[in-house]
């Protein structure tokens, strides 16, 4: 039958056209269905990530990067660059082509893949049974499944007393879209994505980038020592961070957003000429299921799952940002190639504890594992190895030191329990200390580990060597055996 499938896929993001691609690699017809079109009204593949997420905020903070370097970063290599301008809307148009680029390529590989691509908006309905809204179409369209993966992904979390308005005050979708640089920038929220689009301005010319941070405490998902370096350096940048800071009050009067917010006892005032409200994501579960489905969802609509994905009904699997644990691209993906697996009858795990995570700033920060102060807390005895970029022959020639690598082991068994980073090219180093820790490395192993010279990684292997008491590079005071 043409609307009988073995899996039906509610989201084509990162989590939803991962999932679909592999089910039709294992042979079963596959659908997937997802509701994102793009600013000129066309569906594209991709969700959040690939549209206004991950991918056009790298392609932005890559292109800031450039050009700050370009304006200041390049006279002590003997370089001299004068006459750099800012052409805000060509650099725009760089990312949505990669963009568009990149979500084409979706598609394509759906195609390739022969997976059935409906675009509209899926709900789930009892007995495995998906209703379908098409865009143009009155009439819903009832697909039934043998399985279906729901993934419907994440939206921005809107704050009720300070409102969305025009492209003045907007979420991290508008962000995106400023035609000119604010010359005072404010952004709600001092967390992973406040941080990069405040980089991005700042560098781009902002005057000022002030963050009101409501938490009391910078980065506390983040090892602390890195937590505590990243402020000093976001700060050197511009970033004016505010803990402890509640906005209170918002008023946008003639093109002017006028703040009020609480820090401590005191209220403060403050204006800017636009507001990022950047204070996370909630899942778009809210219509997923008809009530007849009885869809177990979770106080904050988290969709309810085990550890393999298996929501409460039978046959139907939960994947990505809607689910438990960290809302990451790569943390989705890999829950989608969980669960094609185990419908095709294939024995498939997950490791929670290694998914890496990565703030896309200058200097990147990225870490894997156990921070120092969730050891302490479990009382687990722990050696600590660190090595900073400013001993790496590599970063030194890159005139690029800023920050360091460090490495936590249990200091009975010596493995590695977690890898923390700030520094050049830390969102690619990263991946060499997961891939050590999933194949259960001590800091030994990685310590009698050769690597290439001179390269940043090496950076990893002394401070591996340090957490060992005989690093190379640096003055350490030796380890008793």
């Amino acid at each position: 039958m043409k609307d009988q499938f073995q899996v039906v896929i509610i989201g084509g993001g990162p989590a939803g056209y991962v999932a679909a691609i592999r089910c039709a690699q294992l042979g079963l017809k596959t659908a997937c269905i997802d509701r994102w079109v793009d600013a000129k009204g066309k569906p594209a593949l991709g969700g959040t990530c690939l549209n206004v997420g991950c991918i056009p905020s790298k392609a932005l903070l890559e292109s800031s990067e450039r050009f700050d370097e370009l304006r200041q970063g390049l006279v002590d290599r003997g370089i001299k660059v004068t006459g750099v301008e800012l052409d805000l809307e060509r650099m725009l148009a760089h990312k949505d082509k990669v963009v568009r680029e990149l979500t084409q390529g979706i598609e394509q590989l759906l195609k390739a893949n022969k997976v059935t691509w409906i675009p509209g908006t899926g709900q789930l309905q009892a007995n495995r049974r998906i209703a379908v809204s098409e865009e143009g179409k009155e009439k819903p369209r009832v697909l039934s499944a043998d399985h279906v993966i729901l993934a419907p992904g994440s939206s921005a979390v809107e704050l009720g007393n300070v409102p969305l308005q025009d492209d003045i005050v907007v979420d991290s979708t508008g962000a995106l879209e400023f035609r000119e640089v604010p010359r005072r920038l404010g952004i709600i929220g001092a967390g992973v994505i406040g941080l990069e689009l405040g980089s991005v301005w700042r560098r781009l010319g902002a005057e000022s980038v002030t963050l009101l941070e409501a938490q009391d405490s910078f980065l506390p998902f983040v090892d602390s020592q890195v937590a505590r370096e990243a402020l000093r350096l976001y700060t050197q940048q511009g970033l004016d961070v505010q803990l402890d800071s509640r906005v209170t009050d918002c008023e946008l009067k003639d093109g002017v957003v006028n703040i009020t917010y609480k820090n401590g006892k005191h209220d403060h005032q403050v204006q800017f000429d636009k507001l990022i409200v950047a204070v996370g994501r909630r899942p778009n579960s809210r219509g997923l299921a008809a009530d007849e489905a009885t869809l177990l969802l979770d106080e904050w609509g988290f969709i309810h799952v085990d550890e393999q994905c298996r929501t409460n009904l039978p046959g139907v699997y939960a994947i990505g940002d809607a689910v438990r644990g960290p809302m990451l691209a790569h943390k989705g993906s890999e829950e989608g190639m969980m669960v094609a697996e185990l419908i095709a009858g294939h024995a498939a795990t997950m490791n929670y504890g290694l998914i890496p995570s990565v703030i896309y700033t200058l200097p990147e920060v990225a870490w894997v594992g156990e921070t120092e102060q969730q050891l302490k807390a479990a009382a687990i005895d722990y050696t600590t190895g660190v090595f900073p970029f400013a001993a790496s022959g590599r970063a030194r020639a890159m005139n690029d030191t800023s920050g360091f690598i460090k490495v936590l082991a249990d200091a009975t068994s010596d493995r590695i329990l977690g890898v923390h980073m700030i520094g050049p090219h830390c969102s690619e180093l990263i991946a060499e200390a997961v891939t050590a820790m999933h194949l259960g490395a001590s800091s030994e192993d990685v310590a009698l580990t050769v690597f290439a010279h001179p390269t940043l990684s090496e950076a990893f292997h002394e401070a591996a060597l340090a957490a060992q008491g005989r690093a190379i590079h640096i003055a350490q005071r030796p380890r008793k055996n």
